[in-house]
């Protein structure tokens, strides 16, 4: 069992719901810094108003983690490291980090402030964990998706404190691998805007329902199995909600942590959709009771017990443990206020103390009692230490007086910023990337999918890994294995993959951080490209892949292409040209939802949105490493606006579902420079302005 208490960690959206958290007996909360965060929507804090955050938190023993979770384009980085100044300046403890370029500032410029791993960074298994102890994170926030079994074997070994999510909303998508918003409705949730599409009703098996929304998390009753497996922190979602719904779930987690009771209907009424789910956690995430929408009927209840919510939060909490100790004397008195970690503060009064008419044990007593009145303030008295009350009294109302002056002082001593030190470090040079002589690889969903013609026109060939036995002798020259993009049980792809590099192959698409640890463990020197759930979008982020041992990337998918210019000459960087994007991983299935299962699915099936576009849902499997990938439905095309991807060395043409005979025909047509042929299209965020 872990020696510390587990930690309760409770969102913060604005000052409100920072007294909220607090109040309610958090032990830390996170918040974001204006413009750099992915909830762009919370109210979010500006440097000054994050100073005051931090120092309000911090005098009554709460710890700030400030979220710089959300993906940077090249002209934002000096901004961003501003931003990295700013949470220096407000002496918060932790920085929560997506962007490799964020946690390269912080190393740089900040080194004393810790690093998390965000759960965007979509760690999701042993390896990745590693890596990110190997890169000098001190904690990683684990995918949400995870299995208990999962969570403490990644516990016990990764080296490094772990964070789970404990309560709150939960995303469809595996967090950092969804661009469902950014593609239906130009918000990106990888960079703060989503727009919460998997909220809306979808058709599925001729019946419409809420097929891609889970029920909220929730783990409260199961605290005392979580502390038992080691794990540091747990995490309530929830910086988009209301001061109510904070102190509701932290006052819950707080009494279940503690061994107390806890209400579940008032938890429920603050905010539920349709109850709550463990389908993760418990590993029954291929059941529709996992999916469930907020209606009226709830909303009701919930401004039903407002008044009842805001109880919770109301007075300050006596959290902080105080040493009182208060000395007479025949010129005065006074009254000096500790904390535990040395901060001290005395108030005096020269007044002389009367002569005492009691006898002296009811005398001290008296004292002590005054003494422990410290309600309304963050303290409570630890210890009381009289001395030279022999005969001597003091009024109630004097030392009341010297007891407020003590703890005042003593509060303003600890709400003192005490910022980390901060040194500017040299940005990458604007780049001057000129067009380049672009290559053409083609990727594909199955090796089936692959003619010899397509074989013969592109340079490089993607396959998935598992099929790698079945490629042709003469293809393997241009072949690339990819890894699976859900990686949750690495056993599995870890031995293919060492039999894959037994048998010669030396090129693997990568697209998480825990296969890219897998894959320098098991095939070293191995030809690695790094895939677009990595979502590079600057220089800085690319140079700490490429020190990671990538040796090419394929860039963010929502990366505009006259952000290419940026990278510097001597990257290899490529991206998609065309194919049905992958707009969401996820481990439920949105089949169960609907009453479905495996055997009449046959892995795909199609999700029909309000405007009557199908979104396939391509299905890898039920098992461990199974996942569903949603298509975008109408596919990317770059065919005919090619000079914008110029500045790419290569450009990669990216199937899931086409025929051969598709494939051959929309290769030729993309070689050729020509139109869309079929109809509906997009051109993604490549052609969006600058931002």
């Amino acid at each position: 069992m872990s020696e510390q208490k587990l930690e309760i960690l409770a969102p913060v959206g604005n000052e409100e719901m920072l007294r909220a958290a607090v109040c309610a007996g958090a032990d830390s909360v996170y918040l974001g810094l204006t413009g750099y965060n992915a909830r762009r929507g919370a109210g979010n804090f500006a440097p000054d108003a994050l100073i005051r955050a931090v120092c309000y938190a911090h005098a009554r023993g709460v710890k700030v983690n400030v979220t710089l979770n959300t993906l940077c384009f090249d002209g934002e980085l000096p901004g961003l490291e501003e931003a990295v100044g700013a949470i220096a300046a407000s002496g918060a403890d932790a920085v929560i980090a997506q962007d490799l370029a964020a946690a390269a500032l912080i190393r740089r410029c900040a080194p004393g402030i810790p690093l998390h791993g965000s759960t965007q960074m979509s760690v999701m298994n042993l390896a990745g964990a590693k890596q990110l102890a190997a890169m000098g994170f001190s904690r990683v926030i684990l995918a949400r998706e995870l299995t208990r079994e999962e969570i403490a074997r990644i516990t016990a070994e990764c080296g490094i404190e772990t964070e789970i999510f404990l309560h709150g909303a939960l995303c469809m998508s595996v967090s950092g691998q969804c661009y469902l918003s950014a593609f239906f409705g130009g918000r990106s949730g990888n960079r703060g805007g989503c727009a919460g599409p998997c909220r809306l009703p979808y058709r599925l098996g001729g019946q419409q329902g809420y097929y891609l929304s889970l029920r909220d998390l929730s783990l409260i009753d199961r605290m005392p199995e979580i502390e038992k497996m080691g794990v540091r922190c747990v995490k309530i979602e929830g910086r988009l909600r209301t001061p109510e719904y904070v102190a509701a779930a932290v006052t819950a987690a707080r009494a279940a942590r503690d061994g107390g009771a806890f209400d579940p209907l008032l938890l429920e009424q603050a905010f539920s959709r349709a109850g709550f789910t463990d389908g993760f956690y418990t590993g029954s995430y291929l059941s529709e009771k996992m999916f469930g929408r907020r209606d009226e009927q709830q909303a009701e209840a919930t401004r039903a017990a407002l008044p009842k919510l805001r109880e919770l939060y109301r007075r300050e909490r006596e959290s902080v443990p105080v040493a009182l100790a208060l000395t007479l004397t025949e010129q005065g008195a006074a009254l000096t206020a500790a904390d535990r970690a040395g901060n001290r503060a005395t108030a005096a009064t020269d007044t002389p103390p009367g002569a005492a008419r009691q006898e002296q044990a009811a005398l001290d007593e008296g004292y002590r009692r005054a003494l422990a009145k410290t309600g309304g303030t963050p303290f409570f008295a630890e210890q009381t230490t009289l001395s030279g009350t022999g005969g001597r009294w003091l009024p109630a109302a004097e030392i009341n007086r010297l007891r407020r002056q003590a703890l005042e002082e003593l509060l303003a001593e600890r709400e003192t910023p005490r910022p980390h030190p901060f040194a500017p470090a040299p940005l990458p040079p604007a780049g001057a990337r000129g067009p380049r002589r672009r290559r053409l690889w083609l990727r594909f969903g199955s090796l089936g999918q692959c003619s010899d013609e397509a074989a013969i026109l592109a340079d490089r060939l993607i396959f998935p890994l598992s099929e790698f036995e079945k490629i042709p002798h003469d293809w393997r020259k241009k072949a690339i294995l990819a890894l699976p993009r859900a990686l949750f049980e690495d056993g599995e792809t870890a031995r293919a993959l060492a039999a894959a590099a037994a048998a010669g192959f030396a090129a693997f698409e990568i697209p998480n951080i825990g296969a890219l640890a897998l894959a320098n463990q098991i095939a070293p020197g191995a030809e690695l490209i790094g895939g677009f759930g990595l979502n590079i979008t600057n220089t800085l982020a690319l140079a700490e892949y490429e020190k990671l041992g990538l040796s090419a990337a394929v860039l963010s998918i929502e990366l505009p292409a006259a952000r290419l210019a940026a990278f510097p000459e001597g990257a290899k960087i490529g991206l998609i040209g065309c194919g049905h994007l992958p707009l969401m991983l996820t481990r439920a299935c949105p089949v169960r939802a609907a009453g479905g299962d495996c055997a009449h699915c046959g892995g795909q099936s199609a999700l029909t949105d309000r405007k009557g576009k199908k979104l396939a849902v391509v299905c890898s499997g039920p098992g461990p490493d199974g996942a569903r990938e949603l298509l975008n439905p109408v596919p990317l095309w770059m065919g005919d606006r090619r000079r914008e991807l110029a500045a790419a060395d290569f450009e990669l043409l990216y199937f899931t579902t086409e025929s051969p005979e598709q494939i051959a025909r929309l290769t030729g047509l993309y070689l050729a420079g020509e139109s869309y042929p079929d109809g509906a299209f997009t051109r993604g965020r490549y052609l969006h302005p600058v931002e």
